[in-house]
C-alpha cells in the first residue's frame, strides 16, 4: 500500500468510528439483544471497519508493468 491508500483507509476508519457511534447514539437496540447495536464499542467499531472497507474501495492500486515493455 502506498501512503495515499493508508490516508484514504485511515479516513474512512475515522467517518466510520464517527457514524457507527452515531448510529449507536441515535437509533442503537433498546432492548440489548441486537449484538453490533446494543453496545457502543461495537457499533463504534463496526463502523470504524466498514469506513474502512468503503473508502479503501476508492483507492486505485499502480499499475504494473508489463514484462514486454523491456523487449
Amino acid at each position: 500500500m502506498n501512503k495515499k491508500a493508508i490516508i484514504v483507509t485511515g479516513i474512512g476508519v475515522v467517518v466510520g468510528l464517527v457514524a457507527g457511534y452515531l448510529y449507536y447514539q441515535q437509533i442503537g437496540c433498546v432492548s440489548g439483544t441486537c449484538y453490533i447495536t446494543s453496545k457502543p464499542l461495537n457499533s463504534t467499531l463496526y463502523g470504524g471497519l466498514m469506513g474502512g472497507l468503503l473508502f479503501n474501495l476508492f483507492v486505485t492500486s499502480p499499475k504494473k508493468k508489463e514484462k514486454n515493455e523491456k523487449e
